[in-house]
């Protein structure tokens, strides 16, 4: 049974993010900018070795995406007050926006699919919604411990 459950969890959350994706792309940004933007957003400042480690990407990896976010105008570059090694990434007031509009769009997108749902299937997906938030952090001690060893 956890096998069927899990094969289905993985079918439909990719799936899922395919077609959340082309409501992703109406944003104007690459997956990867509009991914390390929402970090910036939602996170606050970070450096740049840290909002790599966050998106599993190589150090300069993450420099092109912050060079390519900076240029757009939705991120910017700050002395860090405790490293002058280190610099602060942290996203613009255009950044912000940008970022809250993609995320409002994507949960406008998810309204309207849910309301062409039965109402025993939202009910379902409504109390399942707690559960996908526990999934998410089993599955970040799994691959966190994974990563370990």
């Amino acid at each position: 049974m956890l096998e069927t459950t899990a094969g289905q969890l993985n079918s439909s959350a990719t799936r899922i993010l395919r077609w959340l994706g082309v409501v992703d792309r109406r944003a104007g940004l690459t997956p990867a900018r509009l991914s390390a933007l929402s970090v910036l957003v939602f996170g606050g400042p970070t450096t740049l070795g840290r909002l790599a480690a966050s998106e599993d990407v190589a150090g300069p990896t993450m420099t092109r995406i912050v060079d390519g976010l900076e240029a757009l105008g939705l991120a910017r570059r700050d002395a860090h007050p405790d490293d002058a090694r280190a610099v602060l990434v942290s996203a613009t007031a255009d950044g912000d926006q940008l970022l809250r509009r993609a995320a409002s769009a994507r949960i406008a997108t998810i309204d309207v699919a849910l309301d062409r749902l039965s109402p025993d299937d939202r009910d379902a997906l409504g109390r399942a919604g707690p559960a996908m938030l526990r999934l998410v952090d089993a599955l970040a001690e799994t691959v966190g411990r994974d990563r370990r060893d």
